[in-house]
Order: structure tokens, then sequence, then C-alpha cells
């Protein structure tokens, strides 16, 4: 059963060249514009063995000469996959770690006595735990003492790097701010082990390890960039969309206290280790052609033309030769023969992308539509990985398959109930009690228990407790009854609602379980019921808990089953992928546009109200301040504006599609 196959879609549309060369003369060529060392990968797994081979050499080597390996290590959620590939060396290879010592890059600050949210607890429960490591052989900083004392610590936890002898390999992960350690943005050059205020945004990314945010200590102390740029090797581990931007602004930016990860460029020895979704945004793989010559597709050229529009601030059908030449794209020009016939052709292909049928337009000729006439009406499963992603995402788009006549399935993935405020339960309970008082003279005693029961427990819960499953079970009700209101709203009939509760995120912490076999056949026993023609996935894996990410592996996994069984009705299905909580799909990588009038997107805003719990108070709302409605409006209209600015139709608001190749 493949587990990942969303780690492969980014794969459909960069050529190996480009991220493997052949040669030292081609890998110059490519990384000219990156000022570090920087390798990716296809994968995240095939990049944490990269790092994992360099960590058991230099191990083995220090071993043979009778030494200590020193390691310096962070605890992000990067180095996760790292610290599972060496410890199945140590169990299947022998790796032995007894000749290591470890110094851990940060500790939070302050911490309560007993707590197991601290950074070194982290690190023993991912890695040191699991191996064969001397307990005396790894240090931390103190997140324990008095204040008073830690700048005294401090100086006493660099001494003992250098008593060890110096780092020799660190390994790193990467904050969305850049941030490595938690030298939060402002650090300096030349900053040693110290107390450090958390950033807000690092905050947010914490939050998987302690529940909430309010749970994080509002501090940590830190080894500083000096100490970090003293080892003798380094390397910084990111994978996944989300660390896209701030990759390239690492790797191909200017030195800046505003990016901490950036000092790593005065350093000798170091190497940034991505999978293909991180390296996204630099300019080998988003603009090849300012740095190597290319193999022209349709895709690649409407990605160069897209981009010489923005550069030359005109739409298309006027882009000139002269623009062509003096922006590096004179092979488009041989190719081609003018720009006229680029453009046109670039053109036609992006105007062949909208259609105001998402299901294909019965009767019609579909040669040059995005979805086919036939047939019709078609069955249509929209997988949901929150119980809101589904209006979120593409609620214009189901209200358009529902007009048009198609028989729409909505398939909630998960049951969300983490994502529900306390707030939101009492004020449930509050009217379950007033209305058994009212109506049942308080004569159901489950309702009386219960209400006392939830009452004291939310009166002692602390920040960081997980919910009883009584709490998880209701938040989770609250979710089924918002996502049922929503579709009535977009008028799916409610047999055509399906919650399907996967098992992996019943964790009741941010942090969710392995997604399992278990997992995929509940999704693939639905398919197998709807046989569906149309299938709609989460292509928005930029998640930062990585729950849209799971599910949709669940499906493509789904899929491939059904594929491999050689299931009739596959035969007939497209797979569409959409985005709209977290980023949205590049232009030139879109497919299906859907356009949306005022009153429909007005419509679609009213089916994401419909969901209260996420507005306002919801916990979840990332380092993005506007609430989901916002967030998808404006999304959704400049996507509209870009096409108008290539100069194509103008409508108030479109939503966007890519096809995910089933063979």
């Amino acid at each position: 059963m493949k587990l990942n196959l969303s780690s492969q879609i980014v794969l459909n549309k960069i050529p190996e060249k480009y991220y493997h060369p052949h040669s030292a003369v081609e890998a110059s060529e490519l990384t000219r514009c990156e000022k570090l060392p920087t390798s990716i990968y296809p994968k995240a797994e095939d990049g944490a063995r990269f790092i994992a081979d360099a960590i058991g050499q230099e191990i083995k080597h220090k071993q043979e000469l009778g030494e200590t390996c020193v390691i310096g290590l962070g605890t992000g959620n990067s180095l996760t996959l790292v610290f599972k590939e060496l410890i199945h060396r140590h169990r299947t290879a022998g790796l032995s770690f007894s000749n290591v010592v470890i110094f851990n890059a940060y500790e939070y600050f302050p911490l309560s006595q007993g707590s197991n949210h601290s950074s070194i607890h982290q690190l023993r429960e991912r890695l040191l735990n699991h191996i064969d490591i001397d307990p005396n052989n790894v240090f931390s900083p103190d997140g324990f003492i008095a204040q008073e004392q830690i700048q005294e610590s401090c100086k006493h936890y660099e001494q003992q790097i250098q008593d060890a002898g110096g780092i020799d390999i660190m390994l790193l992960g990467i904050g969305r701010i850049g941030n490595i350690a938690t030298n939060e943005p402002g650090s300096g050059l030349t900053t040693t082990s110290r107390l450090i205020l958390i950033d807000n945004v690092s905050r947010e990314e914490m939050t998987l390890s302690f529940g909430s945010q309010e749970a994080v200590p509002p501090c940590s102390i830190t080894m500083g960039i000096a100490t970090i740029l003293k080892a003798r090797r380094i390397f910084l581990a990111a994978w996944g969309e989300g660390k896209a931007d701030i990759i390239q602004q690492t790797v191909e930016g200017k030195i800046s206290d505003t990016i901490p990860a950036t000092f790593l460029q005065t350093h000798n020895n170091v190497q940034v280790v991505v999978d293909l979704a991180a390296a996204g945004k630099l300019t080998r793989i988003v603009h090849p052609w300012l740095v190597t010559d290319c193999t022209w597709d349709d895709k690649l050229t409407r990605a160069a033309l897209v981009w010489l529009c923005g550069v030359t601030q005109k739409p298309i059908l006027k882009l000139t030769n002269k623009d062509y030449n003096e922006n590096g794209l004179s092979e488009l020009l041989a190719l081609y023969g003018s720009a006229y016939n680029a453009n046109i052709k670039i053109f036609n292909d992006l105007q062949h992308t909208i259609t105001g049928w998402p299901g294909g337009k019965p009767n019609a000729d579909d040669t040059y539509r995005p979805e086919r006439a036939v047939p019709y009406p078609k069955r249509v499963v929209v997988f949901s990985p929150h119980p809101d992603d589904d209006v979120i995402s593409m609620g214009g788009t189901i209200r358009r398959l529902v007009e048009q006549g198609h028989d729409v399935h909505i398939a909630y993935e998960t049951s969300g109930n983490i994502a529900v405020g306390d707030e939101e339960v009492t004020r449930f309970m509050h009217f379950i009690n007033g209305f058994n008082q009212l109506f049942n003279e308080s004569k159901d005693n489950i309702i009386s228990e219960k209400y006392k029961t939830l009452k004291s427990f939310f009166a002692k819960k602390k920040d960081g407790d997980l919910d009883t499953r009584d709490v998880l079970t209701i938040k989770g009700l609250i979710r089924r009854g918002e996502a049922r209101t929503a579709c009535t709203y977009n008028r799916i009939p409610l047999s055509h609602v399906h919650f399907l509760d996967l098992p992996f995120y019943e964790s009741g912490r941010i942090e969710k379980l392995p997604m399992s076999e278990q997992d995929v056949l509940i999704v693939r026993q639905l398919l197998q019921e709807v046989q569906p023609h149309q299938i709609y996935v989460a292509g928005d894996l930029a998640d930062p808990h990585g729950t849209h990410r799971k599910c949709t592996d669940a499906v493509l996994a789904a899929i491939d089953m059904e594929k491999q069984e050689g299931a009739e009705w596959l035969k007939d299905c497209r797979v569409w992928m959409y985005r709209g909580a977290w980023a949205e799909w590049e232009i030139e990588n879109i497919e299906m546009c859907v356009p949306m009038s005022p009153e429909e997107l007005r419509a679609k805003r009213n089916a994401i109200l419909k969901h209260q719990s996420q507005m306002e108070s919801a916990p979840f709302l990332g380092n993005d301040e506007r609430l989901f409605w916002q967030r998808a409006e404006d999304r959704n209209r400049a996507t509209a504006i870009l096409y108008d600015q290539l100069g194509l139709a103008c409508y108030e608001a479109m939503e966007a599609f890519v096809e995910y190749k089933i063979d």
C-alpha cells in the first residue's frame, strides 16, 4: 500500500535535471543564484537518508579514531524523519551512539517542575530513548532555573561545548520566519547562548508539541548564531511547501538579521537539504530559464510567459519579440517563430482552463474544455480533510455542480474536534441543559450528570491539558452539525454527507497518529459504494499541521488500490485537486478555473459562515490573521485579477484546480 503518493505530485512538473544535475558543470550553472549548497530530493525520506548517511559516517569515523562525535540537535518537526532513520540504522545496521555527545540547541523557559513539554523531553521521545547513547553525554540548557541564573548558566553551556571539543555536526530545522534554533529575527551574527523571547509565528509552530499556543512558554534559552557557526559541519533540513518561501530567502537572499538562517552563508561547510516541495521557490525550480537551457513543454512555456507578463506589466497578447529577447526567453522565439505565435498559443491554453461547467457541459463539444461532456450527470465525491475545507476551497464549484444536476457527495475525512474551542462546548451544554430543564423538567439524569462533569472538567482544565473523550465527542458533534447546515444550504441531501472520522486524527492532540491501512480502507469503501466520475481532493499540502497531506494520501492510496485491482469505475473517473485554506495554485499549473459572480461569491461566504466554531474563536487560524472566509475571498479574487491582467476575461472571483493523473 502506497501511503505517501502526495509527495510525488510535485514530480509531475519538474524535470529531474533541475534538482539532480549530472555533472559539476550542470550543477554550477543551475545553482548560480544559490548562496548555500542545496541538495534537493524527490521525497523528504530521501533527504533524511542523505543526512543520516553523513551523521553515521562521522560517528563511525570518530569511533575508528577512538574519539567522541559531538552533535548539536534541534527538535523541530523537520528533523523527525532524520531521527527515525538514525533509529532504524541503530536497530537494523548496528549503528552505535556510544561515543556520541549531544548538545540540545534550545530549551523553553520558564518550565514548571514535571513538565513533559520541554525540548529535551521531546528529543528523548523522538531519538535518545531509542538509541544506545550514554545519558551522561546529553547536555541541554536548563529551563527550570531562576531567571537571575540564566546568564551564568549560558556561559557554562558554552564552556561545556568547548570542553567537548566543539560541535562536529549541527543538525537544524528552519522556522517559517527564518529562525534557526530559536534565534528569532533580530538575532545578530555574534550572539552566543542566551535567553530570547519567542516570536508569535514560532509560538504557532510550537503548538504541535504543546497542544495550544497559550501553553507555549514565552521564552527560550537558545544556542546563539555564533555558537552554531562554530560547528565544523552544519545541515539545515526542510520539507514541504510551507517552507518553500523561507528556503528561497535563506538560500538565494542577502544576509540579514531579519532572516537569521541567512547567516549560514558565512559558513564554509553548510548543506541545505530539502524535498522538491520545499525547493519549489528556488530559481532553478520555478524559473529555470534564468539559469539553464530548458526543454520547453506547454506548462513551462506558460510559466515563462506569465512571469514575463509580470516583469513587463503587459497582458500576454501585447508581449513583443523585444520583451522575449531582453528577458532571456529568446529560445521561445526560436521555438515558436515569433512572439505572436507563442502569445496566442498560451493565451488559448489559459482561455481553455476557464469553465462555468466543472462537471462538463452536456451536449457540447468538449475538445477544449477541461472536463468531458459525458457521462451526464456525474457522480461526484468531494473529500474535505476538515469539516469546512470543502466550502472554503471550492464552495462556488460545489454549488455549480449541484445546480447543474450532478450527484454530489461530500466526505468529511476527520472529525475536526481539536479545532473547537472550549467555550463552544460550554455554549451547547448550556443550551442542552436549559432545554432539559424547560421541556423535560430535568428528568434526564444523563444530561444533568454530564453537564456537571463537563463543567467541573473545564473549571480545572489548564493550558495544554488534553480533552476527555466525552469533550472530543461533543466537539466533533458541533463540527458535524455545522457541516450538515452548510451542505443543506448548498442543497446537498444529508444522505450524501459522509463523516469518515479517519482514525489517524483521533489522537486528542495537534500531533496526529501515523496514517495507516485502516484509514485507507475507510476511504476505499466509500469510493466503491459511490463509484464516482469525479473526485475532488485537497492539494493544499501547506497545512502546517499536516492533516491535509495525510487525508490526501489516504484518498490517493485508496485510488491506487482500486487501480491495481482493475476497478472498472476508475477508468471513467478524473481526480481534481483544490486549494484555498492555506495557499493557491500557481497559474501555470491551473487546468480548470471556475468563475464566480458577486452573488455566487456571497453564497460561498454564507456557506463558510455556517461553520460558526471556526470564526473568531477558532484555535488554529495560523499566522494569517484573516478569517477563513476572508482568505478564501482574497485568494479567489486574486486569481480572477491575475487572469484579467493577462488579458483574459474579467470575473469577480475564480476557484482553481489541477488534475491528478491516475495513470
